[in-house]
């Protein structure tokens, strides 16, 4: 299975500073609205 560190790890080596994600989370669902859209604002908490 694939670990945070490996994903920041991908990132550090193939992306710009400025592209890098901070952090890293794994979720089993994302939150979404009835139209089936994921809530980005929800994501944010």
């Amino acid at each position: 299975t694939i670990t945070e560190r490996d994903v920041l790890d991908y990132c550090k080596k193939n992306l710009t500073g400025y592209k890098r994600p901070r952090a890293v989370e794994f979720r089993d669902e994302l939150p979404k609205t009835n139209v089936g859209k994921i809530l980005r604002r929800a994501l944010r908490d």
